[in-house]
């Protein structure tokens, strides 16, 4: 059988260069079913079929695992924050057994867990490419074998996409994935490119707010989509993470601010309370945002970011965008995770009781 994967590139590819992106590594399933990809570090790796079990280290991996398989059944195991992050979220309701898959498979610092990982079996372990060969050495002296992932942007997402698809043996599930960000993009980007600077809400995201002022700066995926909904980040040139002091965002003077999904106990009530914050703009306006939270956590790239360029495009231009956000999310979920969720973990998902009584948040509300 021909490569399926070369079509799925040059489906892409014009849409990709379109937005300054560029396709990543390549994926093949030949004719005996075996499988053969190039992973994030350039490596390649070859199954002799599509794997029936994977372990995802990387956190954001297992749920986006889940959406290209329709779900857990070859999810051998996972980190125990990826698994915290799933049941937290919708797939913990739509997938209870998840609650049953194994998470002791990592120490600190995205270490395996080797003794774990063997008692598992897994076909294929999904391991950082960027934080050293000292956690991906061990796996592969085990006798397992190891496909790594790098992380932040667009173009890296879409490579998480198209290689779990050819784990799997589902290129046409990554494709769709893939065609319905090219599509959400496009539509996005035909209103937003017309905005000029002036009229751009300076939008600013903190990754911690509660521990400490962290931000996104250039390079940070936050950035990217503050960008392609027509915002613009004030931190933006300063570096991808930085702490900053109250001084400093009053100096930002943001108009938008977004809150992480990550801090478990953080809430738009926090930056409304802070009395070192009362000038900002955002907070006069009510205009403080609790990212939502679907099958992952919609602040860093997933397999639900255009849901994420949804919500944010009409947060931050409501006279620009009437996205019917809660009908999109239904139909998404349906196609992806084979289940359409109720009004209420709809409501759960976009933060409703957190985010409810904010300004232009009215047409997110059922």
């Amino acid at each position: 059988m021909k490569i399926i994967w070369q079509e799925i590139a040059r489906r892409s590819l014009p849409m990709l260069m379109a937005c300054g992106l560029t396709a990543i590594g390549s994926q093949a399933l030949a004719a005996d079913g075996a499988v053969s990809f190039v992973d994030q570090s350039d490596r390649e790796v070859t199954l002799d079929k599509p794997a029936e079990r994977v372990a995802t280290i990387p956190i954001p991996a297992a749920s986006m695992f889940v959406s290209l398989d329709g779900g857990t059944d070859r999810l051998a195991a996972m980190h125990k924050l990826s698994k915290s992050a799933l049941l937290e979220g919708v797939l913990g309701d739509f997938f209870p057994q998840s609650k049953d898959v194994p998470s002791d498979i990592v120490g600190e610092g995205f270490m395996p867990n080797i003794e774990s990982l063997l008692s598992v079996n897994p076909d294929l372990v999904f391991q950082w490419a960027h934080r050293g060969d000292d956690i991906i050495a061990p796996i592969t002296n085990a006798g397992l074998k190891v496909a790594t992932f790098r992380y932040g942007t667009e173009e890296l997402a879409r490579g998480w996409i198209t290689t779990m698809g050819a784990v799997i043996g589902n290129p046409e599930k990554a494709e769709r994935l893939i065609a319905w960000r090219d599509e959400v993009m496009a539509k996005i980007k035909a209103k937003t490119d017309g905005i000029a600077d002036a009229d751009k809400p300076r939008t600013l995201y903190f990754l911690r707010f509660n521990s400490e002022l962290k931000v996104a700066g250039e390079g940070a995926y936050n950035s990217f989509y503050i960008d392609l909904a027509g915002g613009q980040n004030p931190a933006l040139d300063g570096p991808t993470w930085q702490v900053v002091g109250p001084e400093q965002i009053l100096e930002w003077n943001p108009e938008v601010i977004l809150l992480n999904g990550f801090e478990s106990d953080l809430s738009p009530q926090d930056v409304y309370d802070n009395p070192l914050l009362v000038d900002v703009a955002a907070v006069k306006n009510k205009r403080v945002y609790r990212v939502p939270l679907g099958g992952y956590r919609w602040d860093p790239p997933n397999q639900e970011s255009p849901l994420m360029w949804m919500w944010l495009s009409q947060v931050l231009h409501p006279d620009l965008f009437d996205w019917d956000l809660r009908a999109e999310i239904k139909s998404a979920y349906e196609w992806i995770y084979g289940q359409v969720p109720s009004d209420e973990q709809i409501d759960g998902i976009l933060r409703v009781s957190q985010n409810g009584s904010a300004a232009n948040y009215t047409p997110f509300v059922n």
